[in-house]
């Protein structure tokens, strides 16, 4: 990312302008998503812009942007103390019937495990 672009963003205040540099180039900013990332995660304390990058990019191709999701849902574990936008993340990332298989998903994924315990605290 050059130092233009990452001054600009780090002084993003809440995410929004991240998101928005990712939806508005995506396809060409494949080589500094990382980074990108990085920064949103950086700058957005409430999570909101965290759990909308992680649905965009699952939505646009959750396997080629693996990484970078898993990311940016261990940044929302941490940073929606509200629980105002996991739900929304649970069912995009394992669908609006993560509930009824709740067990399952926790057996096999981490990430799962912990948004269902910070979203049902008194366990499956």
């Amino acid at each position: 990312m050059d130092q233009a672009l990452k001054k600009k963003l780090q002084d993003d205040p809440n995410g929004l302008m991240t998101y928005e540099y990712i939806a508005n180039h995506m396809g060409q900013v494949d080589d500094i998503m990382s980074e990108l990332v990085e920064n949103i995660i950086d700058v957005d304390r409430t999570g909101q812009f965290v759990v909308s990058t992680a649905r965009y990019l699952h939505a646009i191709d959750r396997e080629k942007y693996a990484q970078d999701i898993d990311m940016l849902i261990k940044a929302a574990i941490t940073k929606d103390r509200d629980r105002a936008y996991l739900p929304d993340l649970a069912a995009t990332i394992w669908g609006n019937d993560y509930q009824g298989r709740a067990q399952e998903l926790s057996a096999t994924d981490d990430n799962f495990r912990r948004i269902y315990k910070r979203l049902y605290p008194n366990g499956i």
